[in-house]
C-alpha cells in the first residue's frame, strides 16, 4: 500500500532504447570534447574565435548539449517516478494536455517543437500529474525522431502504471523543413500511440482524440 518507486533502470529497460554506445565518458569529459571539436566545426566555417562574442560559443553548445539538450541520454536524470495505490477506485481516463514537447531531431540536429496528448486509464496504480510532463520532458531530451519518443513516453507509462490503457499523441513542428531543405514553416508532424482501451474501444478512442483535438 501507499507509494511505490520504481528504478530508473528497470523502467528504461522496458522502454524501447534510443540508438547508443556506452564510449566510457563522462559529463565533464564530453563537454570537454564537445568544446573541442566544435570549435574545429567553427574555424572550418570561418568564423573568428578570437572575437568577444564567439570566443566561449564551444563551451556553451558543449554544455548545452550535455547538461540540457540532451540530458535524457543519461539514466541519472530520469525523474523519480512514484505511483500510488488507486485506492479511490478511479476508473475513468485521465488527460494531460498541451504538455510541452522540445526535442531535437537526429537527422540534422534541430529544434522539434509541439505539444503532447497524454491519457491512462487506472488500474491498480495513479501516477502524480506532474510525472507525466517529466516522463515527455526526459525521453524529449534526447536526439530524436518524433514516431520513437511517442512510443517511448507510451512504453514508460505502461510500465510504471502496470496497464496497457494508456495513449500519447504528439504534433510538433519539425525546424529541419522549416529552416532548410523545403522551407515549409507552417506544416506540423502529428503521431499517435493508442493502446488497450484507447485501440479497441471506439468511444474510449473518440473520447481522447476528442480531447486531443481542443
Amino acid at each position: 500500500m501507499g507509494e511505490q518507486t520504481l528504478t530508473p533502470e528497470y523502467i528504461l529497460s522496458k522502454v524501447r532504447p534510443t540508438p547508443v554506445i556506452q564510449n566510457g565518458l563522462d559529463p565533464q569529459q564530453q563537454v570537454e570534447q564537445i568544446a573541442e571539436k566544435f570549435r574545429d566545426i567553427m574555424q572550418i566555417l570561418g568564423l573568428d574565435l578570437e572575437n568577444d562574442s564567439l570566443k566561449d560559443t564551444p563551451k556553451r553548445v558543449a554544455k548545452m548539449y550535455v547538461q540540457e539538450v540532451f540530458s535524457g541520454l543519461k539514466v541519472e536524470n530520469f525523474p523519480k517516478i512514484t505511483v500510488i495505490d488507486n485506492e479511490m477506485g478511479y476508473d475513468q481516463m485521465i488527460v494531460a494536455k498541451k504538455v510541452n514537447i522540445k526535442s531535437m531531431c537526429e537527422h540534422h540536429f534541430v529544434t522539434i517543437d509541439g505539444l503532447a496528448t497524454i491519457a491512462y486509464i487506472p488500474q491498480k496504480k495513479v501516477i502524480g500529474l506532474s510525472k507525466l510532463n517529466r516522463i515527455a520532458k526526459f525521453f524529449s531530451s534526447r536526439p530524436q525522431v518524433q514516431e520513437r519518443l511517442t512510443k517511448q513516453i507510451a512504453d514508460c507509462l505502461e510500465v510504471v502504471l502496470e496497464t496497457s490503457d494508456v495513449a500519447v499523441q504528439i504534433e510538433a513542428k519539425h525546424y529541419c523543413l522549416a529552416s532548410r531543405g523545403i522551407e515549409d514553416v507552417s506544416s506540423t508532424t502529428l503521431t499517435c500511440d493508442l493502446r488497450g482501451a484507447f485501440k479497441v474501444e471506439p468511444e474510449t478512442r473518440a473520447e481522447f482524440l476528442s480531447h486531443a483535438a481542443e
